[in-house]
């Protein structure tokens, strides 16, 4: 995020697009909640019309995999309706000539053929955004979870760089992260593209920083992504190891996930529950739970905070941290000699720029928000303030592309997936709560009302639904939330695998997976 938490409370106009927050960031979007008390206004762009779209002054009810064309749109209007920063623009980008004049071309009208939302209704978003003091943005995975997901948080820059809502308080561009410490594991080097810090592995200086660091001759290329690495099991890649993460349920196309892990010669999987995924494992290693471990986490607004062991471990569970240094050192590796996770963070600081300033004992309360690049430096809470890391920010002439798959005669229906209040992604916690499974005991597909009768549906009945990858069968929920010739579902249920029927492409520069839209066949059973 761009912007602290706090800033939530403060926009005098809220641009919400893809994220169903008040389900998926439930604690966050109180903060929302409270600026429209106080007199902000809302702007939803979602295909279901979610929770947050109820809260909303303007609704805009996108076809699936459209994000892209609704933002030139709006774009197009801000520009014409010269709602632009001129100063922002002079002082502080690059690309806007060339920009004004590819905009021109996409009006809200030829928007509207694409997205099914009325012109003037784009119109009205993009006038609100553009003409307000302090606008923010606000996504999450319904913007990135494309085969164009790169192009529309780029859209999304755009946005915010034609009206200068960056680096002022209240405005921003905001990605809500989807995980616990997913901030945290990107800073800590988890990228096929970055050391530590974000720190380019193909910039000859940062190969040298950390040949240097850990005596290693280290490529200088990109790695693979997890795409590539289960393409390539069985082939080129015998041995895998997945720390936390139940990809057997969360990734798309289960059947070939699932072909490429039964492919390899031996899997490990370190994780504090025996998930799907781990039951495919030659070797499952116990981990500590969150309450049970002492650690560093980086939350969604970049705050680095102290994680502190509340309970003792059960049996023979360590912290993932001990169970990969044990194996490092087994395969002879030096330097991993650690014993507490204090000098683990301490030399993740000594080695990214973004953390120079902070320690162990720094963060004793949380207070500081990255980048701290000294020791004096009180934290940044907000990003872009005075300038950008790299200069100028850059205007990026995108165009709208369709999905990966469109509907067709054999599978004439969309489906969109995502996640429900009462549990959480796989369910590998929240499906072992009486609790929770009392609220969400089973999951269903949300279909129109006016749907059922058109594709002999029935509200409570089971239904066949199929992709070009395979069918599942899933009860019926007869809804309004979704527009008509669209339903979802969420895949954290694995007696009802819905990511067995996705996954028909990927972003061709972040390799995410077309999870937000698959064609699909409906059928009674």
């Amino acid at each position: 995020m761009s912007n602290p938490l706090v800033d939530m409370e403060k926009p005098d106009v809220i641009f919400c697009i893809g994220t169903n927050m008040t389900e998926c960031h439930p604690v966050a979007a109180t903060g929302l909640k409270k600026a429209v008390a106080r007199g902000a206004k809302l702007i939803v762009a979602d295909p279901r019309r979610i929770g947050l779209a109820e809260l909303s002054h303007l609704y805009l009810p996108l076809r699936v995999g459209s994000d892209t064309a609704l933002l030139l749109g709006m774009a197009h209007v801000i520009a014409r309706e010269g709602l632009i920063d001129e100063d922002f623009i002079k002082d502080r980008t690059t690309g806007f000539d060339a920009f004004f004049e590819h905009i021109s071309q996409w009006t809200p009208e030829w928007a509207e053929t694409i997205t099914g939302v009325p012109a003037k209704d784009i119109e009205t978003a993009a006038m609100w955004y553009g003409s307000g003091n302090k606008g923010a943005i606000y996504y999450t995975l319904g913007i990135t979870e494309h085969i164009c997901g790169v192009e529309n948080v780029q859209s999304l820059c755009n946005l915010a760089l034609m009206t200068g809502n960056l680096g002022r308080e209240g405005t921003g561009i905001n990605p809500m992260r989807g995980q616990n410490n997913i901030q945290g594991a990107g800073d800590s080097g988890a990228l096929p593209n970055n050391y530590p810090g974000f720190q380019a592995v193909t910039d000859p200086e940062h190969q040298a920083k950390f040949k240097a660091e850990y005596g290693r001759e280290i490529d200088l290329e990109k790695g693979i992504t997890k795409v590539t690495a289960l393409e390539l099991c069985g082939d080129s890649i015998h041995a895998m190891l997945i720390d936390g993460e139940n990809t057997l349920i969360s990734d798309p196309d289960r059947e070939h996930c699932e072909h490429a892990l039964r492919s390899l010669a031996h899997l490990v999987v370190i994780d504090i529950f025996l998930t799907e995924t781990a039951e495919l494992a030659d070797v499952v290693l116990p981990a500590t739970a969150w309450g049970e471990t002492d650690g560093v986490c980086t939350n969604t607004e970049r705050r680095v905070q102290r994680l502190r062991a509340a309970v003792p471990p059960p049996g023979d569970a360590k912290p993932d941290w001990w169970i990969i240094c044990q194996i490092a050192q087994r395969l002879g590796f030096t330097g991993f000699d650690f014993n507490t996770p204090k000098p683990i963070f301490n030399e993740l600081c000594r080695v990214s720029p973004i953390y120079a300033g902070l320690d162990w004992d720094r963060i004793e309360s949380g207070a500081y928000q990255w980048p701290v690049p000294y020791k004096e430096h009180p934290g940044t809470p907000r990003l872009h303030e005075e300038t950008f890391v790299n200069g100028r920010g850059i205007f990026s002439n995108v165009h709208y592309r369709d999905p990966a798959e469109t509907i067709s005669e054999a599978f004439p229906v969309w489906l969109t997936t995502g996640r429900r209040l009462q549990s959480y992604h796989t369910r590998t916690q929240t499906g072992r709560a009486e609790g929770i499974d009392y609220l969400l005991p089973e999951e269903s597909l949300e279909v129109n009302p006016v749907d059922l009768e058109r594709w002999q549906l029935a509200d409570g009945e089971w239904c066949k639904m199929s992709s070009a990858r395979g069918s599942i069968n899933i009860k019926v929920k007869a809804t309004d939330r979704s527009p008509r010739g669209t339903v979802f579902a969420s895949f954290s249920f694995a007696d009802v695998p819905v990511n067995l029927l996705t996954g028909s492409g990927y972003d061709p520069v972040t390799h995410t997976a077309e999870l937000k839209v698959c064609p699909v066949r409906l059928e009674p059973l």
